[in-house]
């Protein structure tokens, strides 16, 4: 490592990791220098693939071993997008071989898993961090004065992250795969509702949560089910309160709404922005204003746009997030607050399926 460039090794060529490919190519301040996989074959086919769309200037090597990309003193960080079921076991042997973790989400199958993740990677020194792009991007952060100046004292956060599947992908899909990915779409959907919530909240912990699911299904007999419709509330110690709905089954959505005693703050596309070169929300003041027999509401919505490439290029959230975690590494410094958010969305996100599995019973959250 130098004082300028992060280099980076992948473990696993999921299909999350094309993404990534590119975001480390746009960072400015990392290198991608392996790829691993337990099929060399494949490994090689997501390089060739990779590189003939998004080139690196050095290609990366492709390696059929997890524990030989681990050795390598010329890797510094590694970006682990392995599924679920697997991720504790390669984020605690890459913190023992020195390599700081990016990790994709939901962390672990539970709290428990993220607590033993967390400690493995204190204990040898190592920064974690999970894969949630849009804490990357330049709108969350122009969002945070937004939302305290003219949003106000929040009442009420709301969202919606979901996407439909058909049958192959309940079928064969391993997000619905309850070995693999237990927590179905409340892991890999749901986690973005709540993060984004308790972005929003100061990262304060809710008092109370609920959860219920909708829809479930189960791939094999031996694999336990998991969720496919998910929907969880929350309740803060200042009373606000909170709702997400998190789906496989329901229509492409992304929206969160904050709603305050100054006004009420829109994104369309809080986890991924819209397609464009630019990512926007809106701040809306409504006025009701009576007149006699005249009733009038009027709209007070204002959009608003920031120059912020969508995606897959320099100076979008995915870049922000390598060129953030690189540039931690490059430090030499260990910031705490990742892994404190990451431990944090897990048990909230725990609390709410335990309330679903137990009749959407109130789940008591201790401090």
């Amino acid at each position: 490592m130098n004082n300028r460039t992060c280099r980076w090794g992948i473990l696993g060529a999921a299909f999350i990791a094309r993404k990534n490919w590119q975001a480390i190519r746009d960072a400015g301040n990392a290198m991608l220098v392996a790829v691993a996989s337990r099929d060399l074959a494949r490994a090689q086919n997501f390089i060739a693939e990779c590189q003939a769309d998004a080139p690196h200037l050095v290609v990366p090597e492709a390696m059929d071993s997890y524990d030989a990309l681990l050795s390598r003193a010329d890797i510094d960080a590694v970006y682990i997008p392995l599924p679920t079921g697997l991720r504790k076991e390669w984020v605690i042997r890459a913190a023992q071989a020195g390599k700081h973790v990016l990790v994709e989400k939901p962390v672990g199958r539970d709290a428990a898993e993220v607590i033993e993740i967390i400690a493995a990677c204190q204990r040898h020194r190592v920064q974690f961090m999970d894969g949630v792009m849009f804490m990357h991007g330049r709108r969350l952060n122009h969002l945070r004065g937004v939302v305290d100046r003219d949003v106000g004292q929040i009442r009420h956060i709301a969202s919606q992250f979901s996407f439909l599947s058909d049958a192959e992908f309940q079928r064969s899909n391993i997000r619905a795969h309850g070995n693999l990915e237990p927590l179905g779409c409340l892991g890999d959907l749901g986690w973005y509702c709540l993060r984004f919530t308790l972005w929003a909240m100061n990262y304060i912990a809710p008092v109370q949560v609920t959860g219920r699911i909708h829809a479930e299904t189960r791939q094999t007999d031996d694999s336990p089910p998991v969720p496919l419709a998910f929907s969880g509330t929350l309740t803060f110690a200042d009373e606000t309160s909170a709702s997400f709905y998190c789906s496989f089954n329901a229509a492409n959505a992304q929206w969160a709404v904050i709603s305050g005693d100054k006004g009420l703050l829109q994104v369309s596309d809080f986890v991924l922005p819209f397609s464009g070169t630019q990512t926007k929300f809106s701040l809306t003041r409504s006025d009701f204003v009576l007149n006699a027999c005249q009733f009038d509401m009027h709209e007070g919505r204002q959009i608003e746009a920031l120059d912020e490439p969508s995606s897959n290029a320099p100076g979008s959230q995915e870049s922000g997030l390598f060129q953030t975690f690189s540039q931690l590494v490059l430090s030499g410094k260990i910031d705490s607050h990742w892994p404190h958010i990451s431990l944090l969305t897990q048990t909230v996100l725990d609390a709410c399926l335990l309330s679903a599995r137990q009749g959407s019973k109130v789940v008591e959250m201790i401090g």
